[in-house]
């Protein structure tokens, strides 16, 4: 009968050897997990990159990174392959042997812990291998020295012709600690967010005060808007009587969509730290009821404070009565309104500000008003007996966060037919026996000129003008 299981305790040490048993005659189903030590296998380690890693063992994937070696005055270091050494040469020179018999491959790195090389160099004995091709300095073969703070050298050997090739970097080469932003933060007016800027919004005078200045990547550029008060619409007194439209406040702004008058936008600003008074003007008066109604001058706004010229918009131009030759310039001029042959200025609209907004219309009929002129538009000539024209369109800004037109000019009154102001908050004007209507608050625009078939009306009031102020915050 055959036998097919033998005992352990039946087998006496070394009566079996390997040629007694055929290849394949134990499979390994048949040996128990454990039941061969490493010990008794012929091969009981593997070599790696020349080092022997015993079965069972551990090796270190990549660079082994040693503790950091701190001279005392005759520190040495034999180097080993596969490592790194962190050396710090603060209180003294630190000398690094490296491996004697170095086969192709090798690598030995070493770094400047400290940042003190230029004090105390690392030297490097090569035992008289090449580095870089290169014999060791005078007085040895072997001796190479790192004299540059924060070098990392790696050193790779190649043969016996090259020796040692190296790769030096500068730990610190380009490398600077990252500024975080600080954003400006300011106080004054009615304060609102859009996106990451703030935006500060005068309605009236006060002060925008800069509490903190921006710094590192945090822009600096604070854009503004100033609007100065729109002019008042003319009165009509006299019977069959129609006058004109006020101009609107001067345009100005560095806000992209451009100033008044047709101008690019002006610079932005760079605010220091300080207080920068804001005056913000009002519109001007209601031409009244009679024969020398004219309508008032807006008031100028301004923005201006240390370290920046004063950003001034002019008033707008008053809008004319019937036979006055009062001046009607302004940041836009008011309208001009009919009247008897000869009379200096009679139905010539004002001028605008350059950069700031167009002129009036001219009224060479009566009885009719012509529109005041608004930030993007001159007023319009008026073109019957008894019609008026309409005001100079406004301009828009996104300033706010969203856009918004303002500074339109005030529209000339008519006995047949009042006309409309212009966009962004210009007044119309009467028709008829009809008022003209404020100029809206806050726009800058100009008021509407009054018409008189029979009664007389006043004008309307220009519009305040209005200061914006926008930085980013975050």
């Amino acid at each position: 009968m055959a036998i097919n299981r033998i005992k352990t305790g039946g087998i006496t040490d070394g009566t079996i050897q390997s040629g007694d048993l055929a290849p394949g005659t134990i499979a390994s189903d048949r040996i128990a997990p454990g039941t061969i030590a490493n010990d008794r296998l012929a091969n009981s380690s593997i070599t790696i990159n020349g080092n022997a890693v015993s079965l069972g063992g551990s090796i270190t994937a990549g660079t082994d990174w040693q503790a950091v070696v701190v001279a005392d005055g005759s520190t040495t270091l034999n180097a080993v392959a596969g490592k790194g050494y962190f050396l710090d040469t603060n209180a003294g020179v630190i000398e690094v042997f490296l491996p004697t018999s170095p086969t192709r491959g090798d690598t030995v790195i070493l770094a400047d812990y400290s940042g003190t090389f230029s004090q105390n160099s690392c030297i490097i004995n090569s035992g008289g291998v090449l580095i870089d091709s290169t014999e060791g300095g005078v007085g040895s073969s072997s001796d190479f020295e790192l004299s540059t703070n924060n070098l990392i050298v790696e050193l790779v050997y190649v043969d016996a012709n090259k020796g040692w090739l190296v790769k030096e970097n500068q730990a610190k080469s380009g490398l600077s600690p990252k500024a975080d932003p600080v954003y400006m933060a300011a106080t004054g007016g009615t304060v609102t967010e859009s996106g990451d800027y703030k935006i500060h919004t005068f309605t009236g005078d006060g002060c925008f005060v800069v509490t903190q200045t921006a710094s590192g990547p945090a822009p600096a550029a604070t854009d503004y808007l100033v609007i100065a008060g729109g002019g008042g619409g003319g009165g009509a007194g006299a019977t069959n009587e129609a006058n004109a439209g006020g101009g609107a406040g001067g345009y100005r702004t560095s806000y992209p969509g451009g100033s008044g008058g047709g101008a690019s936008p002006e610079p932005s600003l760079n605010l220091a730290a300080g207080t920068y008074p804001v005056t913000v003007g009002g519109g001007g008066t209601a031409g009244p009821a009679s024969n020398t109604g004219c309508g008032g001058l807006g008031s100028v706004s301004t923005f201006s404070g240390p370290g920046i010229p004063a950003i001034t918009s002019a008033g707008g131009g008053r809008g004319q009565t019937y036979g006055s030759s009062q001046n009607n310039n302004g940041g836009s001029g008011g309208g001009g309104a009919g009247g008897p042959s000869g009379n200096a200025g009679c139905g010539a609209g004002g001028t605008g500000e350059t950069n700031q907004g167009y002129p009036g219309g001219n009224c060479p009929t009566r009885p009719g008003g012509a529109g005041g002129g608004g930030a993007s538009a001159s007023g319009a000539n008026t073109s019957s007996n008894g019609t008026g024209s309409a005001g100079g369109n406004g301009l828009s800004s996104s300033i706010t966060g969203s856009a918004v037109t303002r500074a339109g000019g005030g529209g000339g009154g008519g006995t047949t037919a009042g006309a409309s102001g212009g966009s962004g908050g210009g007044g119309a004007g009467g028709s008829v026996n009809g008022a003209g209507t404020n100029g809206t608050a806050n726009t800058g625009s100009g008021g509407g000129g009054a018409a008189s078939s029979s009664v007389p009306n006043t004008g309307g009031v220009g519009g305040k003008g209005i200061v914006v102020l926008r930085y980013k915050f975050q």
